[in-house]
Formats: structure tokens, C-alpha cells, sequence
């Protein structure tokens, strides 16, 4: 076999890959959009979004939205964007807070993660509504 053949072999992998993780996002899309429409629906107030440092430190965010796991480290805002909220950050992020950038949910939460909070977006979601409506 080639080295060019090789590749091409691996370029052809890394697009599979990447249309896989595309085709896993334009699913959980709709999951996260159907849990904002519920979320809607039954009158839940989105509340403001604090991200945390990496050294742990919860600093306020430009973003408001619904916390989905107890680390409080994910987030929908009311538009359906998904929200990581362990970011990086300096000290003067503070006093002055920081700008989200939102990312393509994942179907599986936490994958590959190690903090235990591993699972379906769906029933990330579901506990979301259900802790909301208590």
C-alpha cells in the first residue's frame, strides 16, 4: 500500500468522523430544541449563566438559560444553543465576567469524561424539567 493511498485512506476517516459527529449534533439539536419548547411552555425563567474557571472559580457570563447537569458546568440558553461552561479564563475574568461561545450539543454527555456525570442528552434534558417543575 502507498503512503499516498494511506493518505487518503485517513483523510476519508476524518471526513466519516466529522460528518458522524455533524449527523450526532443535528440530533441532539432537535432534542435541545424540543426541551426549549417545553421549557416554554411550562413558564420556567431561564436565570443567569456563571461559567467557572478552571481553578473552580464561577464567574458571571453574557449568557442567560436552563443549567442541565448538577456540576452546572452545561447550559441551553432560551434560543437552543448548548452551552460548556468550564472555561478558560484569567484573572480579570473576575470583575469583568466572560462571553460564551455555544457548541454543537452532543447525543451523549460527558463522553469520554471522567467526573461521573456521563449519559443521554435526553435524560440530561428530562431531569432538567423535572427538577424545574418540583
Amino acid at each position: 500500500m502507498s503512503s499516498n493511498s494511506r493518505a487518503e485512506d485517513a483523510r476519508r476517516r476524518e471526513q466519516l468522523a466529522a460528518a458522524a459527529l455533524r449527523n450526532e449534533s443535528i440530533a441532539a439539536q432537535v432534542l435541545v430544541d424540543e426541551f426549549v419548547a417545553t421549557a416554554k411552555s411550562l413558564g420556567l425563567s431561564p436565570e443567569p449563566l456563571r461559567a467557572q474557571l478552571l481553578d473552580g472559580t464561577r464567574v458571571k457570563s453574557d449568557q442567560v438559560g436552563w443549567y442541565i447537569n448538577k456540576a452546572r458546568t452545561l447550559a441551553i440558553a432560551p434560543d437552543g444553543r448548548f452551552f460548556q461552561l468550564l472555561i478558560t479564563g484569567g484573572r480579570l475574568a473576575r470583575f469583568t465576567g466572560v462571553k460564551l461561545a455555544a457548541t454543537p450539543p452532543p447525543l451523549v454527555v460527558g463522553r469520554g469524561g471522567r467526573d461521573g456525570e456521563t449519559g443521554d442528552l435526553q435524560d440530561f434534558l428530562a431531569r432538567t424539567l423535572d427538577a424545574y417543575t418540583r
